[in-house]
């Protein structure tokens, strides 16, 4: 059962963190809603946990890895600054090796006590089957790190002492929103914010090989009970409230 838009009740403006694995992620998973957050004056901070060295595709073989590195990371920046969102930190491990070990469990900690974030935005690490065919094992393996990091790890200063050590206190993120999820218990219409979030998606040019092709795709995403002449749109996330 979907429950009301937990965002609408958030007293003040929040701090909101949003650590998936690739430059391009958020923009695809929630990007009308980050937009749409920022639009409402909340900070938004992006922890990219891989820079996307191996995002090859068909029309851009001719790139090297270190350079397609470096280049997303200029096009995650481009299209930040279209959604709205202020700060970037890339942790650059290699793409398509990420697992949820002790080691990433604690860097993710490590980015949550700096941040203190009031609200998390991940994805959701049950989601083996996507639109386009399997889902990358990268996004399934962040959104595992970072639920391990926030229960019980994060909040709990038993639980890496050397981050003590460099000053930072237990954390809970108040709330805890993963996308991609195939068992959603919130939806937010984001017909409004729905062109930032294609604008923000052509920004990623080394991973688009016909921005045409991917407009009509992404505008392709409405509703069933909408219309081409009036199309609606929803992003859907599972909501977990720590406190």
């Amino acid at each position: 059962m979907m429950s009301t838009d937990p965002s609408e009740n958030w007293p003040e403006k929040q701090h909101i963190l949003v650590i998936l694995a690739h430059p391009d992620d958020p923009e695809f998973f929630c990007g009308a809603s980050l937009a749409r957050w920022a639009r409402d004056g909340h900070k938004i901070s992006y922890v990219l946990l891989t820079c996307g060295d191996k995002g090859r595709n068909d029309f851009n073989q001719h790139i090297p890895g270190d350079e397609l590195c470096a280049l997303r990371h200029n096009e995650e920046r481009a299209a930040a600054d279209v959604l709205g969102v202020g700060d970037i930190q890339f942790l650059d491990r290699q793409d398509g090796y990420l697992v949820p070990d002790l080691a990433l469990r604690r860097d993710v900690v490590r980015v949550i006590r700096q941040a203190k974030p009031d609200v998390l935005v991940t994805c959701d690490p049950q989601n083996l089957f996507a639109t386009y065919g399997l889902n990358h094992p990268d996004h399934r393996a962040a959104g595992q790190a970072v639920l391990d990091a926030v229960f019980p790890a994060s909040g709990n200063e038993l639980f890496f002492p050397e981050l003590l050590e460099e000053g930072l206190q237990p954390h809970t993120p108040k709330e805890v929103w993963a996308s991609l999820t195939n068992q959603p218990n919130v939806t937010l219409d984001v017909t409004d914010t729905w062109e930032i979030k294609i604008r923000a998606l052509k920004e990623h040019k080394s991973q688009i090989g016909d921005p045409e092709k991917l407009e009509e795709r992404i505008r392709s995403r409405r509703i069933e009970d909408s219309s081409d002449e009036s199309p609606r749109y929803e992003e859907k996330f599972r909501v977990i409230n720590w406190r």
